[in-house]
């Protein structure tokens, strides 16, 4: 799959800007401000809908401006294929795929495959267990419909819940018969997303370890455990076992909306125990690994966006990454970095076709 063209109006920083790719590697350079990432950020936005770094839509409309549109062309399995995105503010935003608009963003999920490596990826390791949950959720909804249908309707069920607890409160009232209902419901979609997710770790654990090894010299004993309520008991009977415990909370407080990823270095999280070079090259696993799997699963390279890892690893790092990046397993890459000589030098030990856009 390749991008081949992108036109951006009114998107963050940028008025108007065009880029014609090349099939292979295309970088970004210039200095801090001029926009880089917010290029590579409207190619997120065309697979997925949404902004990987600000998910308030209206924000990403250039100021003074009404409006912003993403359009671009792709070659996907010999098809040409042109996805519009846009929004005008006070209205809901558009994806459009040859002309015709989505009824529901959710059908769009997946069929452009991306994955991005950032320095916001670090989140992953300091932030909560909902980061590390929509990061599990992203991947495997980029291959699996039912996964990301029942998650969908899964965290309606748990807003309706939740809704109902508050209500109970407020009233100073309480409707067992009700409250089942919303639990049974509960009980087989969170069921259902469990097994998902355990089988996907599954596969995907092996993979992780085996990329960390590949861009480590070191031998550490490196893992992901997976934490879930349901790995003690069934969504119902949890449920109704903390029935006070949500009244008095006024929220759900079991499910698989709790669930977490934990990141361990010779089993001990990383977040205490690992050193910086460790959690970077953790992260770059992780997504690498993400990328594997897409592949396996989709038949289909995603794009993969490289944002200021040049500023963010050590030569070696980057080294063992763009020779990992050399061959036939990767499609099309796109960087940002701040030094034009420095990415030339770096993508010239790849024998690939690229090209360099100097936003200076």
């Amino acid at each position: 799959m390749i991008l081949k063209t992108l036109s951006i109006l009114n998107y963050k920083n940028f008025d108007v800007q065009s880029f014609q790719f090349d099939a292979k590697i295309n970088c970004f350079v210039g200095p801090n401000g001029i926009g880089k990432t917010n290029i590579l950020d409207a190619i997120y936005h065309l697979s997925f809908g949404k902004s990987y770094f600000n998910p308030v839509s209206s924000q990403n409309i250039k100021h003074n401006q009404d409006f912003f549109v993403i359009d671009g062309v792709y070659n996907k399995q010999d098809r040409q294929e042109k996805i519009i995105v846009s929004l005008k503010k006070g209205q809901k935003k558009i994806i459009k795929r040859n002309g015709k608009a989505y009824e529901r963003f959710s059908d769009h999920i997946g069929f452009l495959p991306l994955v991005i490596i950032s320095p916001a990826d670090r989140d992953l390791i300091t932030e909560g267990s909902d980061t590390r949950r929509k990061f599990m959720d992203g991947v495997i909804s980029q291959s699996n419909k039912t996964y990301l249908l029942d998650l969908i309707n899964y965290n309606k069920v748990l807003s309706q819940r939740n809704a109902l607890l508050k209500y109970f409160a407020l009233n100073n009232t309480f409707n067992a018969d009700t409250l089942d209902i919303y639990n049974e419901q509960l009980h087989t979609l969170g069921h259902s997303i469990y097994k998902m997710r355990d089988q996907f770790l599954q596969e995907f654990i092996p993979i992780f370890k085996a990329q960390y090894k590949a861009i480590s010299n070191d031998n550490e004993t490196i893992n992901l455990v997976y934490k879930s309520d349901l790995i003690d008991g069934d969504l119902n009977t949890l449920l109704n076992a903390t029935i006070y415990k949500d009244k008095a909370l006024q929220y759900t407080s079991v499910g698989i909306h709790k669930d977490d990823l934990s990141f361990e270095i010779e089993q001990y999280p990383i977040k205490k125990f690992g050193s910086q070079g460790q959690q970077k090259t953790f992260l770059i696993a992780l997504k690498l690994a993400q990328f594997d799997f897409i592949k396996n699963h989709s038949g289909v390279s995603p794009i993969l966006l490289l944002d200021d890892i040049f500023d963010k690893l050590d030569a070696q790092r980057v080294s063992q990454i763009i020779n990992l990046v050399d061959n036939e397993n990767f499609g099309q890459i796109f960087i940002s970095d701040t030094h034009p000589e420095r990415t030339e030098a770096a993508i010239k030990q790849v024998h690939q076709t690229y090209q360099i856009f100097n936003l200076a």
